[in-house]
């Protein structure tokens, strides 16, 4: 179980490990233990900054929609990484809240590494965060928690794993409702892709083939836009691939880290 350790800017993190710095935002419906399988395999050579996203965990919530959201991220990573540029790894909604940080903070990243991205939901993406922020309001997160198991595991998978559903079942129960409205509310209505064009810095941009919660399509519309776009697919994995293929998810990022120019001890000039 991975224990926050750390605390700076309203942001709660377990920090561990040695070298360049990769700081890691969760998915809407897990929370950081859902990164837990990839600590062993990076972090003999990375500095691993595993935050909770405000809302979660020690992290006191934000309002006013995902650029406050991203505002408070940025100032958290000046504060634990404060004399380099690290990569910024995020799944799901910690994907786009790590997008829009980048965006709005061009400086602070050397690169991302997002799995279960885009740029913007389909309508029917649409709909679905609007279901589920209508039926939690109605009934409480446990009238969606099993809908909920579905966007981040097949049924195939569900069954192969139940005491892993069974704890992201907990940890998404515990969510804050308010915290999960707002964040279906932004997401039902993201577009970002006329920024996605300016986007200073490579992106990786990849995605479990079996992953429906954030289809293949958005992640090859988002590397398609971006002008440092890279576009992958990962077998057999659905929405949260450090969960269900780390050893995969651990070998592209090691390979899209070594490609990033500078990153070895990268220093950048602080904006702020």
């Amino acid at each position: 179980m991975l224990t926050a350790n750390s605390q700076a800017c309203g942001l709660s993190a377990y920090v561990t490990g040695a070298g360049p710095s990769i700081v890691f935002l969760h998915s809407l419906l897990s929370d950081r233990g859902s990164l837990e399988p990839l600590v062993p395999l990076l972090a003999g050579d990375f500095r691993l900054v595993i935050l909770d996203l405000p809302g979660f965990g020690g992290s006191p919530a934000v309002t006013g929609g995902l650029d406050v959201m991203a505002d408070r991220i940025a100032e958290g990573i000046r504060a634990y990484c404060p004399d380099e540029a690290p990569l910024l790894f995020g799944n799901g909604y910690g994907s786009f809240v790590a997008l829009a940080t980048a965006l709005r903070h061009p400086d602070l990243a050397s690169g991302l590494f997002l799995a279960g991205c885009g740029a913007a939901f389909t309508e029917q993406g649409r709909g679905a965060f609007r279901f589920m922020a209508g039926k939690a309001a109605e009934g409480g997160l446990e009238t969606i928690a099993d809908a909920a198991m579905r966007r981040l595991f097949t049924p195939e998978m569900a069954e192969q794993v139940q005491d892993v559903v069974a704890e992201r079942r907990r940890s998404f129960l515990a969510t804050d409702p308010a915290v999960f409205a707002q964040a279906c509310g932004t997401l039902a209505t993201l577009d970002l892709r006329d920024a996605v064009r300016g986007l200073a810095v490579p992106v990786f941009a990849c995605v479990g083939e079996l992953d429906e919660a954030t289809p293949p399509a958005m992640a090859e519309e988002l590397a398609r836009l971006a002008p440092q776009g890279t576009y992958h697919v990962i077998a057999d994995c659905a929405h949260v691939p450090p969960l269900q293929a780390p050893d995969k998810v651990a070998a592209e990022l090691r390979a899209f880290t070594a490609g990033l120019p500078g990153r070895a001890g990268a220093e950048r000039a602080l904006t702020n």
